[in-house]
């Protein structure tokens, strides 16, 4: 007797997902374009910016602690697309993990204090040296156009599986919708 598999993410997943999505993006775009602002709206920005990298982090430490405990899985199946598709949800989790790492790594390696909407908080180390906070730096920019263009690939995914193939993959990620509703 086959058994039913949920069809569709459970509502603080889904949520998750969207809020992480949200996140990233404005994360993405704040950092492009805060040298265009002078003070103090760059500045602004910045605070957002790292403000938000610490809300992102708590974001993911939800996620990975909702999907070991409580979270829905679905089947995603055993071809190579649905093992590339997984490889690529891991590859999006430890890109992030390593960006909000390199995010605080990066303030703090300047002996700059992060910023939490106000709340100061002292870097815990000595500053590095001007090229190795140069060199965080830049993985940190480089990691976050690799995770933009690995979540641009998900979305394309998603879009090709919604209106190519038409089999419900992209429905059951959405809020309130059914897989199979039209």
């Amino acid at each position: 007797m086959k058994t039913t598999q949920a069809s569709s993410y459970d509502r603080i997943t889904i949520a998750l997902h969207w809020l992480t999505a949200g996140i990233v993006l404005f994360q993405f775009l704040s950092a492009q374009i805060w040298d265009f602002f002078s003070r103090p709206t760059h500045h602004l920005i910045i605070v957002s910016h790292t403000s938000l990298g610490i809300v992102l982090t708590a974001v993911l430490m939800a996620r990975l602690f909702w999907r070991a405990t409580s979270g829905r899985r679905l089947d995603h199946g055993s071809g190579l697309l649905d093992r590339a598709a997984q490889a690529g949800h891991h590859l999006l989790y430890g890109l992030l993990a390593a960006e909000v790492a390199l995010g605080f790594l990066f303030r703090w390696s300047g002996h700059s204090p992060l910023s939490f909407f106000g709340l100061i908080i002292a870097s815990p180390f000595a500053p590095l040296s001007r090229s190795a906070h140069a060199l965080i730096g830049q993985t940190h920019d480089l990691v976050a156009w690799i995770i933009i263009v690995i979540a641009l690939g998900h979305a394309c995914a998603a879009l090709f599986h919604h209106y190519v193939m038409r089999d419900g993959v992209l429905r059951r990620m959405l809020p309130g919708l059914s897989p199979h509703q039209d």
